[in-house]
């Protein structure tokens, strides 16, 4: 008998807390349950990568989001972005960036203040990780949330990713700071990067 959609999604979160070694084998998704891809290829390198990357790409289905709440992979994802692992970090902000689109989703990560550590992300070295925690953040700004989203040290951040020789970072730096932030806010960020040495970093090309 196939697997139905909560069990399989369950088998996954078992396997990613019993996973400590690569070269574990991966289960497979029944066939009336196929993956929906992110926008970009997942190429994980072990077993552990891989079964998050499948979870980043189960959340991207809207009839998955009632069943990755019930197993708590939005926590899941919360708690893989302080691994070291660079990997696990950009599946883990990849998975939370398709949920946040959905309003109970975003709402639980708000609740679970999960704005700090995708904030944190900001400053990884990883491209695919930092594009996902600005756009993340972009979903996440409500009228209550927007003094965190849009916080003094991340719009300064925004300013110096919208100066980066990254078409995409740069494009998208600039889209945020025009749609979620005040004039003032951009004003204030630019004299403040005048006086300060060092800022948040820019990712690897």
């Amino acid at each position: 008998m196939e697997l139905g959609r909560l069990e399989y999604l369950q088998a996954l979160v078992t396997e990613f807390q019993a996973t400590d070694s690569p070269g574990e084998p991966l289960s497979c998704p029944p066939r009336s349950l196929p993956a929906a891809p992110l926008t970009r290829c997942l190429c994980p390198a072990d077993a552990k990568e891989q079964v998050l990357a499948n979870l980043a790409n189960f959340a991207y289905d809207p009839q998955n989001y009632e069943h990755l709440r019930r197993l708590q992979v939005l926590d899941l994802f919360l708690d893989t972005l302080s691994e070291d692992s660079e990997a696990l970090v950009e599946f883990a902000m990849g998975g939370l960036c398709n949920l946040c689109l959905d309003k109970a989703n975003k709402e639980y990560i708000l609740e679970a203040n999960g704005v700090e550590p995708i904030i944190n992300c900001l400053s990884s070295s990883n491209e695919e990780t930092v594009m996902s925690a600005v756009t993340t953040l972009m979903y996440l700004s409500t009228p209550r949330s927007r003094a965190q989203t849009t916080a003094l040290p991340v719009v300064e951040c925004m300013l110096r990713f919208s100066l980066s020789a990254n078409r995409r970072l740069s494009n998208l730096a600039t889209l945020f700071l025009e749609d979620y932030c005040t004039p003032l806010q951009v004003e204030e960020a630019r004299t403040l990067s005048k006086h300060t040495a060092v800022g948040i970093p820019l990712p690897k090309d």
